[in-house]
């Protein structure tokens, strides 16, 4: 009995990642043309107060008059805007071809890249932690999965080299507190960290995420919060108040 006991609790610790544990390395997620955007979506992208944005907008089929608060000037061309709040180019499926094409594409392809991520297996991790992550923390790469709603909160290390894949199924909310902090280490880059949501993503104020979140319904980005370097791809809508977002060089 007491054998068995030790093998199941064996068992059950393998589930769970420690920092001098590392995973077989998954492979990345292919955003495909969705990668050209530091922030997609479909219905809507709204900001209230000064939002700052480094990398693309994309919105479709909504028309452009669905992205508010960003003060759009559209270019002579048609083809895209530009705001002070952000540095590159603002897309919407109202606009001259070949933008509306392009930009059907990139939403297929965002939704391509969220089935693979929910749909990975077989988990190297599951229910850490019971959904609470709670830093400070470490995690090293591979596949954690979640059958409950997960909330983030204080400083969680992400541990692995430049080619190191890190991809979190989560199947409900996903909540960023307002402490939450992801750093990265050992060379890890934000392009191989991917946070998918069946549900709302929420980045509380002042929390600090990092990587590419893919989320079935809405992203919410409260008062403060920084999404840097990272990107912020929804299948209904993005909202954010006063925010920063950084799109990965990679």
């Amino acid at each position: 009995m007491v054998l068995l006991s030790g093998l199941a609790l064996l068992a059950s610790s393998a589930l769970f990642a420690s920092p001098a544990h590392a995973y077989a390395n998954p492979s990345p997620v292919n955003l495909g043309a969705a990668g050209n955007y530091a922030i997609l979506a479909s219905s809507g992208i709204s900001t209230t107060g000064v939002t700052a944005v480094t990398g693309h907008l994309g919105i479709s089929p909504a028309a452009a008059t669905a992205i508010t608060g960003f003060g759009l000037i559209l270019e002579p061309s048609g083809t895209y805007s530009t705001s002070a709040q952000v540095v590159g180019k603002v897309y919407a499926a109202n606009y001259t071809a070949p933008t509306p094409t392009n930009l059907t594409t990139a939403v297929n392809n965002e939704v391509t890249a969220y089935n693979d991520a929910a749909g990975r297996t077989p988990a190297d991790s599951l229910n850490y932690l019971a959904g609470a992550v709670a830093g400070p923390v470490t995690l090293a790469r591979g596949l954690y999965k979640w059958t409950t709603a997960v909330t983030v909160s204080g400083t969680v290390t992400l541990n692995g080299g430049p080619n190191d894949v890190f991809i979190f199924q989560v199947a409900d909310t996903l909540n960023f507190a307002a402490s939450a902090n992801i750093v990265l280490s050992g060379g890890a880059r934000a392009c191989n960290v991917f946070w998918q949501s069946a549900s709302q993503v929420t980045l509380s104020g002042g929390a600090q995420p990092k990587g590419v979140i893919l989320s079935k319904t809405a992203i919410v980005a409260q008062s403060g919060a920084k999404l840097t370097p990272g990107r912020a791809l929804a299948q209904t809508s993005v909202t954010m108040i006063a925010n920063t977002v950084t799109a990965p060089l990679c």
